[in-house]
């Protein structure tokens, strides 16, 4: 919304009127997996998002929270050496980020190749989160959210997924929202 009334600021300077920007606005459908809106099923609204750094995150958190609630957010990090170094403002922009009716949820850590030292696990962020009193659960592979999240779910309900660099993301949240389908409807 920021950027839009920046560019119809600009635009307004160039002489271009608020219905024609009115107009060019109404048909953006914005910028792929950047708080992409996957669509609503069973009064659960799925977002995907490219977040993956402590201050993208919590502005994706803070920016799906007056669209319903609960929200549920996953995240899965990636990089073991990216992730050892963002581990304590990661833990504290979530944690700020959070309502008290709010989870978190993460996957293990995407591992993209190289020779990085393996000791890290997003369990330990998960644990850290915890100790702030953070709604906070691990579920190492991915597709068992599945069977633990999904049914948790409730009318209002808004899943926040996040996380870059994996490939199979987009995948998975498409997956995701097909899940979606299995609930009975709310």
């Amino acid at each position: 919304m920021e950027n839009a009334l920046a560019c119809m600021a600009v635009a307004s300077l160039l002489q271009i009127n608020v219905p024609q920007c009115v107009q060019a606005l109404s048909h953006y459908e914005g910028i792929y997996r950047r708080h992409q809106l996957l669509g609503i099923k069973n009064s659960i609204t799925l977002i995907d998002d490219y977040a993956h750094n402590p201050a993208k995150i919590a502005a994706s958190i803070k920016a799906c929270q007056p669209a319903g609630t609960p929200l549920v957010a996953w995240f899965q990090p990636h990089g073991y050496g990216p992730t050892r170094f963002i581990r304590k403002e990661l833990v504290s922009e979530i944690a700020e980020s959070l309502r008290p009716q709010d989870q978190i949820w993460m996957s293990e850590i995407y591992y993209a190749g190289g020779t990085a030292v393996k000791d890290i696990s997003a369990e330990d962020i998960i644990n850290d989160l915890q100790q702030h009193k953070v709604q906070a659960h691990f579920v190492a592979d991915r597709t068992a959210l599945f069977q633990k999240l999904i049914p948790q779910l409730q009318a209002g309900t808004v899943l926040l997924l996040m996380g870059a660099r994996d490939p199979g993301l987009e995948k998975f949240s498409k997956t995701v929202y097909e899940m979606l389908s299995s609930l009975s409807d709310t």
